[in-house]
């Protein structure tokens, strides 16, 4: 029977940690939280400017084009590590056309730098 117990001693642990870690970092900021907010800190602040009274008012597009070009970029690191892993059974085939996917990939990324939308005037 104490075998059988002692193999799930580790789950035991495991479980514990995985609540007491929780617990901890909840309570924690109500222990040590600074507790004197000013105007500022209580203000509502989104997207990189102040929030508005109309929803239907114009505002720079650049956050979109920004969170678009990381989703493009993010999915290209995204194939290549599969891609890396594999690299000694897809053969030739399999190298060229990641090749040609970073091609087109660096294309994009040389319009959209052409374009100015890197820039953060």
């Amino acid at each position: 029977m104490d075998g059988l117990l002692g193999s799930y001693l580790p789950v035991i642990i495991f479980l514990g940690v995985s609540i007491v870690i929780p617990v901890v970092l909840v309570v924690a900021p109500y222990l040590v939280a600074y507790r004197n907010p000013d105007p500022e800190k209580l203000s509502a602040y989104e997207c990189g400017f102040n929030s508005f009274d109309d929803a239907r008012m114009k505002f720079d597009v650049r956050f979109y084009l920004v969170s678009i070009l990381f989703i493009i970029f993010d999915l290209e690191v995204a194939f290549l590590f599969p891609w890396a892993v594999s690299f000694g059974e897809i053969g030739m085939f399999g190298f060229w056309s990641m090749m040609v996917f970073l091609a087109v990939l660096t294309i994009g990324f040389v319009y959209e730098w052409k374009k100015g939308a890197l820039e953060w005037n």
